[in-house]
């Protein structure tokens, strides 16, 4: 039996109190993961990591945008295309009005998620990009085993939002980086069982299992998939969205586990 671990965006930003898009419980989430990936040691055939990584300059940054005032908006603050055609919410470079005003069009259409303006985190480069150290420290001891942890960055296309390991929530026709990550889905195929932990449960894991499922060409895939619902926390105000989440997993057929109780 072939056992993978998916651990999403396990990094300073959403983990670490004060971090710049921290997660409440974030912390604790990473440091049970970070046992049982010791606990489990060899038992683990691959760990796959993902890295959210952005540029300052980004469509979800208030840095893209100001009101009539030349204000940026606070993070947070939900922008649709309607308040751009409305004259509330333009691009601080006009050049970028109508790019951006079909790409908030384009992401309605698609039924996830409006664009949500988030405080700059994980830049890259930064240390709010890195691995939380803990967790970090025990994927050095089981890559000492000869084995290599798959990193996969995402993000850092800054004209359209990119919370699936995925895909980008708007792929860019012109930019392979945002469209299926076709390697990746290949790699998660090959195991018997993938459990799934990391950050955020209401954004980034939550859109990466369902992208997985969607661009694998078979909800079967679901079966293989488990939750691990300890090592994973909502962003503060969209705990209805890991619940929906948790909920839709279930009736596909996911299983649900702890990092005590996986494999034990």
């Amino acid at each position: 039996m072939r056992v993978e671990l998916l651990i999403i965006d396990p990094q300073n930003d959403f983990c670490k109190p004060g971090g710049a898009l921290y997660v409440p419980n974030a912390e604790t989430d990473i440091d049970r993961l970070s046992k049982m990936v010791k606990r489990l040691g060899k038992k683990i055939d691959a760990i796959h990591v993902t890295l959210d990584s952005h540029h300052y300059i980004d469509i979800a940054h208030p840095s893209w945008w100001r009101n009539s005032n030349g204000d940026e908006p606070t993070p947070f603050t939900i922008i649709s295309s309607k308040d751009m055609e409305n004259g509330i919410w333009t691009t601080k470079q006009p050049g970028l009005f109508k790019r951006t005003l079909q790409y908030l069009k384009d992401l309605e259409g698609s039924n996830r998620y409006p664009l949500c303006i988030w405080p700059p985190h994980c830049l890259i480069g930064s240390e709010g990009n890195c691995v939380a150290p803990t967790l970090f420290q025990e994927l050095l001891n089981w890559e000492n085993n000869f084995r290599m942890v798959n990193y996969v960055t995402k993000g850092s296309n800054p004209y359209t939002e990119h919370y699936s390991a995925v895909q980008a929530e708007v792929p860019d026709p012109n930019d392979p980086t945002t469209q299926v990550n076709a390697e990746l889905i290949q790699r998660l195929m090959q195991a018997d069982v993938l459990a799934v932990a990391g950050e955020a449960g209401s954004h980034c894991v939550a859109n990466t299992v369902r992208d997985i499922a969607a661009t694998s060409g078979s909800n079967d895939i679901l079966k293989k998939v488990v939750i691990l619902e300890d090592a994973m926390s909502p962003v503060p105000g969209f705990e209805q969205n890991q619940a929906d989440f948790f909920a839709e997993m279930k009736a596909a057929g996911a299983q649900f586990s702890t990092t005590t109780d996986f494999l034990k």
